[in-house]
């Protein structure tokens, strides 16, 4: 699993789109928070927009990343990502993934490649310039000093295809539009149906550059952090 502030699998991410774009683009019928900020550069415990179902209504509401599972007694372990391979039978997962499933919108994500060929970083994002829509599990847990309830989120990851297996040998799994609906009915618990579900999107559309190491940074948050990268600031 990845490390907090490490650049790992699906360690980043960009959500810039507008509140009622996702709300739309997602069928949403129940729009519970207020917008986030803009962000070029989404890191672990930062809020992101999560698409979920509550007695057959869907709403868009907001998370931490950074999964914490309902039993635990502290935030010292957060999980941003979950292998799709194991997620239906791992003990701190496999409950979410059969009543909790989710959809996290991105506008794409940043992808390193391996130390040594420099690690150098890339930005990862559908040709279409349709969001993709990242398959999600989430919990609630009652933080035992403030008293206060918090949401956690992760991302499910898959081998890598396409483009990206040239940087990554993971990557999320983004899913098509054919299966939300399934995937979000908190009625179907089957984990054998749940994980027949797992279906990413064309790799053929997935296209990706490579960028400034400024991404790096969890400080640096600009709209160029995704653009191509001039030769002088590869290195």
């Amino acid at each position: 699993m990845s490390a907090i502030g490490r650049p790992d699998v699906c360690g980043r991410f960009s959500i810039t789109g507008d509140l009622d774009f996702y709300a739309e683009y997602f069928g949403v019928d129940e729009v519970r928070t207020d917008p986030l900020e803009p962000s070029w550069n989404v890191a672990p415990t930062d809020p992101v927009y999560v698409v979920a179902e509550h007695e057959d209504t869907r709403h868009i509401g907001t998370m931490r990343w950074g999964f914490v599972p309902h039993w635990a007694k502290d935030r010292k372990s957060i999980q941003i990502n979950a292998r799709s391979e194991s997620v239906a039978t791992t003990a701190m997962f496999r409950d979410s993934f059969a009543r909790k499933r989710c959809l996290i919108p991105a506008d794409g994500f940043y992808e390193w490649e391996p130390p040594e060929r420099g690690r150098a970083p890339h930005w990862v994002y559908r040709a279409d310039g349709h969001p993709m829509a990242f398959a999600g599990i989430w919990a609630t847990r009652k933080d035992e000093e403030t008293g206060l309830w918090e949401r956690t989120c992760s991302i499910l990851t898959t081998e890598a295809k396409g483009t990206v297996a040239g940087i990554h040998d993971r990557m999320p799994v983004s899913l098509i539009p054919d299966v939300w609906d399934a995937w979000l009915d908190r009625d179907m618990d089957d984990a054998e149906t749940a994980l027949s579900l797992i279906r990413p999107i064309d790799p053929d559309i997935i296209m990706e550059h490579q960028v400034s190491k400024k991404v790096n940074s969890v400080k640096n948050n600009e709209p160029d952090l995704n653009v191509p990268a001039e030769p002088e600031t590869l290195f």
